[in-house]
């Protein structure tokens, strides 16, 4: 009798769960493993969502189900290129789909923005969600802050920095974060993005839940909305409801009466930035004001939909910290041929290519990792559909692995000393942070508060039976 197909996909995050759910359901006599670094799954969603979106809830229990399916097996605390090699896993699986995402900040190629003060987006975010893997400690001294970036995620940083950290007790933030946030000394954060008002990429719904934090008045320039025309062109040709609802919410907030609330959000537009300032730290930081592009000196805005340049005018703002985030990029992997440019596996619809762009049979990649970081959650699952149809209608040319039966790879980890989790042993980390949230005793009721340190995570997911310091 013919062997089950034995894949391994890499990265439990929405991607590679994904990844797994679906080519579990192709008909295929399959056997998957999903092989992740962290010693819990759900990647971005646990450790790269601000945690004041409860609405990511539905995200994992879907997510959940399909695990929980018992359909594909979790290797948590599994790290490629240290506890297995790319010629370990050619050796026990017959096809590799790497879904390691974008977890790295992209560049901002600016004098100064070096400066200690000056952050990685993605280092602030590991933070606040607990992520095991960075300090658990930091510096929140700055009085005033400049962000970077007009998406999601300078939202979510704007968001997590100016709002009032007792408010944060309703998430799952662990106890580390929340004593940083009450220290912190911000009164003013400013949020800076250097095209138009029509050109932000966070959804209505989030731009909503901004102007609805408490104790927090939301500032803007009217200097910013002058180009009426311009700026509702740029609305028009992105052809969406959702851009003329953020466009209109927005110029609404510039008549808001101000509470005089002891923490302000700025929002500026049509700012780019040339320098950061300062000398052993940051001091503060340059803009140069940039205006929308016109076609052939009309009225008319140019076909790429709203293009800005310099004006030549130049403004500083007096800020201690600056947040870059300008996006993600992804990070290379061993053995595995990459686009050091674009930040991506190299790669075809998924179907990973070498150096030459000839297919390298038996590799794949998915999600961010494929693609770069674009697209929402719901992106992901169509391209997961386009990876697995590939993987599927390659069958008869994959290599076969020398040693794939399921319990050799486990074997293998044993060996090296690798204290690898399970599906088993997340359900018992799930259960301790659960009872963490029940016995807190802060005002507000918490659904849970997380583990941090990542010896104690695996402890817990290894533990024989779940154990807590509650008693």
């Amino acid at each position: 009798m013919p062997r089950p197909l034995r894949v391994a996909i890499i990265g439990a995050g929405p991607a590679g769960i994904y990844a797994g759910n679906i080519l579990s359901c192709t008909g295929l006599d399959v056997s998957i493993d999903l092989i992740e670094t962290l010693p819990a799954p759900y990647g971005l969603i646990r450790y790269g969502v601000a945690p004041d979106h409860p609405r990511i809830k539905g995200v994992v229990r879907s997510l959940h189900e399909m695990l929980d399916a018992g359909t594909i097996r979790l290797l948590g605390n599994v790290t490629l290129g240290v506890d297995l090699t790319l010629d370990d896993l050619r050796r026990h699986y017959d096809a590799v789909v790497f879904a390691t995402g974008a977890a790295r900040d992209a560049a901002l190629d600016v004098p100064g923005i070096e400066l200690p003060g000056s952050y990685g987006a993605a280092d602030f975010v590991s933070w606040y969600d607990g992520h095991p893997d960075v300090p658990r400690e930091w510096t929140l001294d700055a009085r005033e802050v400049a962000v970077i970036g007009n998406g999601n995620v300078a939202l979510d940083i704007a968001r997590v920095l100016a709002k009032l950290p007792q408010d944060m007790l309703r998430t799952d933030i662990p106890a580390n974060v929340y004593d940083g946030l009450t220290a912190s000394a911000v009164t003013d954060v400013h949020v800076f993005g250097r095209r138009s008002p029509a050109h932000v990429k966070f959804t209505p719904l989030e731009l909503r839940e901004l102007g609805e934090v408490a104790g927090v008045d939301v500032i803007l320039d009217a200097e910013d909305f002058a180009d009426v025309d311009g700026i509702d062109a740029v609305a028009k040709a992105a052809g969406t409801n959702q851009v003329k609802v953020m466009t209109r919410t927005l110029r609404g907030w510039l008549e808001r009466e101000q509470t005089g609330a002891a923490r302000r959000l700025h929002l500026h537009f049509f700012h780019q930035p040339t320098e950061v300032l300062g000398r052993d730290r940051v001091e503060g930081i340059r803009f140069e004001r940039s205006a929308l592009d016109r076609s052939d000196g009309t009225n008319s805005i140019d076909a790429a939909g709203g293009a800005v340049h310099g004006t030549g005018t130049f403004v500083d703002y007096p800020v201690q910290a600056v947040y870059r985030a300008v996006g993600y990029f992804g990070s290379p992997l061993q053995g595995v041929p990459f686009d050091e440019r674009r930040g991506v596996i190299r790669n075809s619809e998924g179907r990973v290519l070498d150096n030459s762009g000839e297919q390298l049979a038996g590799l794949y990649a998915t999600g961010w990792i494929k693609r770069g970081p674009v697209g929402l959650i719901g992106h992901t699952k169509g391209d997961a559909m386009e990876t697995v149809e590939h993987l599927v209608s390659d069958f008869d040319a994959l290599p076969r692995a020398e040693e794939p039966d399921e319990q050799a790879v486990l074997d293998l980890l044993a060996v090296r000393g690798v204290n690898y989790t399970t599906w088993q042993g997340w359900l018992a980390l799930d259960e301790h942070e659960r009872a963490q949230g029940a016995a807190d005793r802060s005002p507000v009721e918490r659904e849970r508060v997380k583990v941090v340190p990542r010896d104690e995570q695996v402890s817990i997911a290894r533990a024989p039976e779940l154990v807590t310091p509650f008693h």
